[in-house]
C-alpha cells in the first residue's frame, strides 16, 4: 500500500455526547451528510461530571463516530461548530478493524466523483445494503 491511498488512511473512533436524542441524531446526520463519518452509533446514558465547580448528573446521548484519520481536523471543526454544548466532550483515537470493514468505512467517507470522473460530486449517491455500523 502506498502512503496517501485510501487503504493506508488509518481508522479513527471519536466520542462525544449530546443533550438528547434529537440533537444527537441531528449532529450525526450532519456528519454523515458531509461524509466526515461512515457511521455514528447513538446510545442513551446517564453522565456524572464536574461543571463550573458542581457535581452534575444528566441524561445524554453518546455518539461513537467512525471515520478516517485524514478527516479528523474537519470532523473536529464540524463537531465543535454544530454541537449544542459550549464545551463538548471530544475524545478520539486510532482504531483497527477487519480488512473488509475497514475498506467499507474508508470508502464510505469519500465524496463520490462526478459522472465525468472529475472531483467530488456535490450530492450523495444512493448505495446498496452495507454492513451495520
Amino acid at each position: 500500500m502506498e502512503y496517501g491511498t485510501v487503504e493506508a488512511d488509518p481508522l479513527i473512533l471519536a466520542l462525544t455526547t449530546e443533550a438528547d436524542a434529537e440533537q444527537a441524531e441531528a449532529l450525526a446526520r450532519q456528519l454523515l451528510e458531509r461524509k466526515l463519518a461512515a457511521c455514528v452509533a447513538l446510545r442513551p446514558l446517564t453522565s456524572l461530571y464536574w461543571w463550573q465547580g458542581r457535581l452534575e448528573r444528566s441524561q445524554e446521548v453518546q455518539l461513537l463516530i467512525k471515520s478516517r484519520a485524514s478527516l479528523l481536523a474537519d470532523l473536529d471543526a464540524a463537531v465543535h461548530r454544530l454541537h449544542s454544548y459550549s464545551t463538548p466532550e471530544w475524545l478520539h483515537w486510532q482504531a483497527g478493524s477487519s480488512e473488509a470493514y475497514g475498506l467499507w468505512l474508508r470508502e464510505s467517507c469519500l465524496k463520490p466523483l462526478n459522472p465525468d470522473g472529475s472531483g467530488p460530486a456535490g450530492g450523495d449517491q444512493p448505495g446498496g445494503a452495507g454492513p451495520a455500523g
